[in-house]
């Protein structure tokens, strides 16, 4: 914490956004460091004059000259880039469209029970790498969920890196799927040949100097776990590798540790039984693939309820998957869910309502008892709700009335 600290004092310092990491660094900043002076602000770019800051410190969800790429003026910074140059050799950095933080937290889980160390879990989970940056001592580990916002123009990165997978996501701010791939790739431009990067083997070829291990999607994995599906055995091979690999965990502690894991809220959550129908909750399903991962996990699915922010997206697997699943019902909703609709309103499998409310109160009508009800909306919730974590609360409360 302290080389983190002297590059903070006697600077002059704009925090830009005040969410829950702007408020983090505002905290740190005035507990640990001397800065000159510390601003807040929470307007557009065109606000900010430059020449009047020695740093200003971005919050990941803040777009800024996002069209271009190599834009590299580093008086903007961030959390992650002043965590990462102090404790990158510590730290495991996980990135990926699906999939990052069920892997990050297994992880931590099974390097804590392992390794006897004290693991920090920070980042995109949704705690800040300075709530956590006076703690860190040279002996613990930090998994570190990384969004593609937090890598996007990163000049540190971890010791160890995960890219567990690219799919079309956030295209509401990136436009393209290439500018996209570029922001996530920010989490091995930095590394060395003395790091590691963990490749899922559908994510498209990149440049790197680390060591590359790729782990195969199609491997024949058997672990015990209590999360369901074939995707989260894809995730924990991941696990498995660098528990063992980097940490020199024994295979049967490993196994242990992950056998114990009882998985995250909102993600493939069973959120109870109620009337004879069971209920699960998947949230942080924002894609397709997500939400069809979700159906195939869950053979007693017979409603699953999807919709949300239309971020532009391409669903075309998703429309496939509605006309070849007749047996499920699928119920509409918000504005990618009419998207949806329009596609495949010939089908008698499909219902478009207005929100969620309805969504819920539909499922509870027509779902027969001994089936499943999955909420994998395969769509942001942002202009809905505050973020996942408040839409599955309030799916949650509806299906409890």
């Amino acid at each position: 914490m302290q080389t983190t600290a002297d590059k903070l004092k006697d600077k002059k310092i704009l925090i830009w956004g005040y969410g829950r990491e702007g408020k983090s660094t505002e905290k740190f900043i005035k507990e640990h460091c001397s800065p000159a002076s510390v601003e807040v602000y929470e307007g557009p770019r065109s606000g900010i004059q430059d020449d009047r800051y020695d740093l200003i410190f971005v919050s990941p969800g803040i777009p800024y000259e996002e069209d271009a790429p190599a834009f590299d003026n580093r008086r903007f910074t961030s959390q992650t880039e002043l965590f990462l140059e102090e404790f990158g050799a510590q730290t495991v950095g996980i990135t990926g469209t699906k999939g990052k933080s069920t892997t990050s937290s297994l992880l931590a889980h099974v390097l804590e029970a392992c390794t006897g160390k004290k693991v920090y879990l920070i980042g995109n989970i949704g705690k800040p790498c300075f709530d956590h940056i006076a703690d860190m001592d040279g002996d613990c580990i930090a998994v570190f969920e990384l969004s593609c916002h937090q890598c996007q123009r990163l000049h540190a990165d971890p010791h160890v890196a995960v890219f567990l997978d690219l799919y079309e996501d956030h295209l509401d701010r990136y436009h393209t799927m290439e500018h996209y791939f570029d922001a996530k790739c920010g989490i091995t431009k930095s590394q060395t040949a003395d790091d590691i990067l963990y490749l899922g083997d559908e994510v498209p070829a990149l440049t790197t100097k680390a060591q590359k291990l790729v782990v195969k999607r199609d491997g024949n994995y058997h672990f015990d776990l209590r999360l369901p599906g074939s995707h989260n055995q894809y995730n924990a091979e991941f696990v498995f590798r660098i528990a063992t690999e980097v940490y020199g965990c024994r295979e049967e502690d490993v196994r242990r540790a992950m056998a114990e894991f009882t998985g995250l809220p909102h993600r493939l959550q069973y959120a109870g039984t109620y009337n004879g129908v069971m209920y699960y909750d998947d949230s942080i399903s924002t894609i397709p693939e997500a939400t069809i991962n979700a159906v195939n996990s869950i053979p007693e699915t017979k409603t699953v309820l999807l919709g949300g922010m239309d971020r532009g997206i391409d669903y075309d697997i998703l429309y496939s998957f509605i006309r070849a699943h007749r047996d499920i019902t699928f119920i509409l909703g918000y504005a990618s869910g009419e998207r949806i609709y329009a596609q495949v309103k010939d089908c008698p499998n499909v219902i478009l309502v207005k929100d969620l409310k309805e969504q819920v109160a539909k499922a509870k009508e027509i779902t027969p008892v001994g089936s499943a009800v999955v909420m994998s909306n395969a769509a942001a919730s942002y202009g809905y709700f505050k973020n996942f974590e408040e839409r599955g609360d309030y799916y949650q409360q509806l299906i409890r009335e």
